[in-house]
């Protein structure tokens, strides 16, 4: 039985990249790159991946849920990541009802992406919630160890 080898690739654009210093940046990044009329309608989680400069690789979508709630699979979040040669990734999303608050699994989940994170040597900068109204970051908060 023969089996397919496996390759490996990677490469990037020659355009100029973004560049996140602050939280209002990856924020304005992820808003602008947002179906805004969907923004209170379903929840959905994305990540923004970046290089060790912490410019900007892309934004993934991993899941859309209800109204109350999203899955995420962590297991697909640092896939994504190590398949962007990304060294860091900044969490981000919605709460349909405008909340800005984040919720008691909103902080487990981001605990768990974080400790998964360290043992690739992925950093987990931040953790955005957006609604129309603005943004929360876990980071600005003290919320990311």
């Amino acid at each position: 039985m023969e089996i397919a080898e496996i390759s490996v690739s990677y490469s990037t654009s020659k355009e100029e990249k973004l560049k996140v210093t602050k939280s209002k940046d990856s924020y304005d990044i992820l808003i602008s790159n947002w179906n805004k009329n969907t923004l209170e309608l379903q929840e959905e989680f994305k990540i923004l991946l970046l290089n060790r400069n912490n410019k900007v690789l892309g934004i993934y979508p991993i899941s859309r849920g209800g109204t109350a709630g999203t899955v995420v699979d962590v297991k697909l979040v640092f896939s994504v990541a190590l398949k962007c040669n990304a060294s860091s990734i900044i969490i981000c999303h919605n709460h349909p009802s405008g909340n800005l608050n984040p919720s008691e699994s909103d902080k487990v989940m981001t605990e768990k992406l974080r400790k998964a994170g360290g043992y690739l040597d992925i950093a987990l900068l931040d953790h955005i919630i957006i609604t129309k109204y603005g943004f929360f970051s876990f980071a600005d908060e003290g919320l990311i160890r």
